[in-house]
């Protein structure tokens, strides 16, 4: 292989002189005339500004990487360099470094989807040299306009590329992202002599190595041998780590509510699921404590709210999801953990959320038992199996038109996401293109990697049993994360629970489980009803478009299997080595709080019941409604029954057009419905709901008057 020529080398008195200026842009972007650069900062700055050399820092949350592609951006720009653009994931870390940035005299701006009206003002500001720093999203490489505008002039003008959490770009790597993938592309056409900088805290040695090796790719296929990689020590000198293992989740809950206030200042409490996150922040509101959820949900404005309050201390903590990480920058005093993340890597990342400018910060695992069960979850959301992969090539090659992603879902059977991030990859390997419309196939060849595919869902479940033996471990905690980063200088820290540096306290008052017992133990989730129908099902040979002008009433179930509380009986009643059987009678007195909590707000109480056929529980269901038919009163009048069992129970549940469709082929309605009645539609389990809005317009055509679905548990 042949590698590109070296950069000339600079003169001693070239190299001294570009160090003091560094020094005093550094003082400036810190507002400290005491600041000085550490060697290792200098190192990797004057490989950029100096060597014009490409680099991977691994450095530790904390240790100054914003400040070494700042200042290389000055000296660069003093040098009549293009500016310089950041890649970066997430628009919290966007906004921290715009304000870092306008510190040091540096001009940032930003594009990303919540600023689409100031795009061309800040193109014109790009081409008329008044921009220092363009940030965006990676995201943004693959949007086609700006991929095919914007990129290409970016590319031939900038200064410095830098790569903010490179370890995204790797599918080795524990938060990989198909849109990084784009930034092979960008890296390989990069004229020479523009020097990269890509940044992580969070890179093993697998993938420093896979991202080191895309670093150094040229366009004319040659290999750059110079990156420099730098790795330092990932020790963070301010954490105390510890574990609390408690045996349910009203002790869990308590010892949130009777140790919060006790933590240093303000702080993170991450949890698994968005679910959660409400039911957590909920309770511990009522409880008196100032805190609030936070996660991917979360509309974008409230987020820049709620973060800022943290960074303030207007609030305790953040109860979140893992949508509070990558880039938030603030001096937080702890982070805890209810429920343990898929691998030592995520954790690390996400406790090192906390003790940024502050001597000491206390990190808490309390690691819950259905952990492996929500890991299991998001593993199953991994890389689609060949036979989708080559279906939804098919579908494009044998279209003459850009399909969009809404269309494909009605000739694959993959969910928006999954779909989304498959065509990513695909578009990077050049199999696929996205153009204005959708997307098309460019009939290039491709193959399917099934032995890497393998290889990553084998390092993904080494982490899961790497991150359970952090739980178990009795020696140094720290010691233990570093060891599973590959840190070479990993030793004791002698601040952990382990080393005997850090106390927690495992006690819970009686007043603070008995209260998170009433909070978990209260049932009901609202399941809202599906308004409008998938578009193009007309794909699929059915007229159905717009909006559901007939169909269901706002539901209810007990609990999603996701929750806390009753969470845990139906995961277990629902686990596939789980007999059928009636509804036992925990469940069974949830169903009547339920349906006593629900009962204001019917228009009519109901009339008739009807019940959704189960092939794989029928027993449960029909116990179920038939307990219902009793306390209540009403008749069972039918079912929506199984009329093709030849399609699967679950059959097209990964996207909501192949759902309908198969819900359509599978069954119909058996039942004799009154005229005008109110009718309890009953199911023991809804996924996507879309059984029961194809059941209820039907039993509404049927001359129902209103129809309330009734389930056991929501998934997700």
């Amino acid at each position: 292989m042949t590698t590109t020529p070296a950069a000339p080398v600079a003169t001693d008195d070239v190299r001294l002189s570009a160090r003091e200026a560094a020094e005093r842009h550094l003082r400036a972007l810190v507002g400290r005339d005491d600041a000085r650069l550490r060697e290792d900062q200098w190192a990797a700055i004057e490989a950029l500004a100096v060597d014009h050399r490409r680099a991977l820092v691994v450095q530790r949350t904390g240790w100054g990487k914003s400040a070494v592609y700042f200042v290389a951006t000055k000296l660069l720009r003093e040098a009549g360099a293009g500016p310089t653009v950041i890649v970066s994931p997430l628009l919290a870390l966007m906004r921290n470094q715009i304000a870092a940035a306008e510190r040091a005299g540096i001009r940032a701006v930003t594009i990303n989807s919540t600023n689409i009206d100031q795009w061309q003002p800040i193109h014109d500001q790009i081409h008329a040299g008044e921009v220092d720093v363009l940030l965006v999203s990676p995201e943004r490489l693959n949007n086609p306009g700006f991929r095919d505008e914007v990129l290409p002039r970016l590319a031939a003008t900038c200064g410095l590329l830098v790569v903010d959490e490179a370890h995204c770009i790797s599918d080795w790597g524990h938060d990989f992202r198909p849109d990084y993938r784009r930034l092979r592309t960008l890296l390989a056409e990069l004229p020479s002599g523009i020097p990269v900088l890509a940044t992580t805290a969070t890179a093993n040695a697998r993938v420093t190595d896979d991202v080191a090796e895309q670093l150094g790719v040229h366009a004319d296929g040659t290999s750059d041998a110079a990156v420099l990689v730098q790795r330092g020590t990932l020790d963070r000198e301010s954490l105390r780590l510890g574990v609390v293992q408690m045996k349910t989740p009203e002790q869990r809950l308590a010892w949130l509510a009777d140790h919060l206030a006790e933590q240093p200042g303000s702080g993170i409490v991450y949890c698994l699921t968005v679910a959660a996150t409400q039911e957590v922040a909920g309770y511990l509101r009522d409880r008196g404590l100032e805190v609030a959820a936070y996660s991917g949900q979360t509309e974008a404005d409230e987020r820049h709210a709620l973060e800022q309050a943290l960074v303030d201390g207007r609030v305790k903590a953040l109860i979140a999801t893992s949508a509070l990480g990558m880039g938030f920058d603030a001096s937080l005093g702890f982070v805890i953990n209810l429920g343990a993340p898929a691998s030592p890597v995520a954790y690390y990342q996400q406790v090192g959320r906390a003790g940024r400018g502050t001597d000491e910060a206390t990190v808490v695992l309390l690691p819950q038992i259905e952990d492996r069960d929500i890991w299991a979850y998001f593993a199953s959301l991994g890389f689609p199996r060949e036979e989708q992969v080559r279906e939804t090539l098919a579908a494009l090659a044998e279209s003459d038109r850009a399909l969009s992603t809404a269309t494909l879902e009605t000739r694959v059977e993959l969910g928006r996401n999954r779909l989304e991030s498959m065509l990513k990859v695909l578009d990077v390997d050049g199999a696929v293109q996205r153009v204005q419309g959708g997307w098309v196939a460019t009939g290039r060849p491709w193959s399917y990697d099934a032995e890497r595919y393998a290889r990553v869902a084998e390092a993904r479940e080494r982490e899961q049993q790497a991150m359970l033996g952090y739980l178990r471990t009795t020696e140094c905690r720290m010691r233990y994360l570093r060891e599973q980063l590959d840190d070479p200088e990993a030793t004791d820290c002698g601040r952990c629970d382990n080393c005997g540096g850090l106390t927690i306290s495992a006690s819970v008052s009686e007043a603070a489980v008995a209260e998170a017992g009433q909070r978990l133990s209260r049932p009901g989730v609202v399941l809202e009803p599906r308004r409008m129908w998938p578009t193009a099902l007309s794909n699929l040979g059915l007229d159905l478009k717009g909006k559901i002008s007939a169909g269901a009433e706002p539901g209810r179930t007990v609990a999603r299997l996701t929750d806390l509380g009753h969470g845990q009986a139906l995961r277990a009643l629902f686990r596939e080595d789980t007999p059928d059987g009636p509804v036992p009678p925990g469940l069974a007195q949830a169903v009547m709080d339920v349906m006593k909590d629900w009962s204001p707000e019917w228009t009519s109480r109901p009339d008739v019941i009807v019940v959704v056929e189960s092939a794989t529980r029928p027993t449960l269901v029909r116990d179920l409604a038939d307990g219902l038919s009793r306390v209540m009163q009403v008749p069972v009048v039918g079912t929506w029954a199984i009329r093709d069992a030849s399609v699967p129970p679950r059959a097209g549940q990964s996207n909501s057009a192949q759902r309908v469709a198969a819900v359509r082929r599978r069954g119909g309605l058996d039942a004799d419905v009154p005229a005008g009645a109110t009718v309890l539609l009953v199911d023991d389990q809804v996924a996507t709901g879309w059984t029961l809005t194809v059941a209820a317009t039907a039993i509404r055509a049927a001359g129902a008057s209103a129809v309330l679905p009734l389930a056991l548990a929501a998934q997700g």
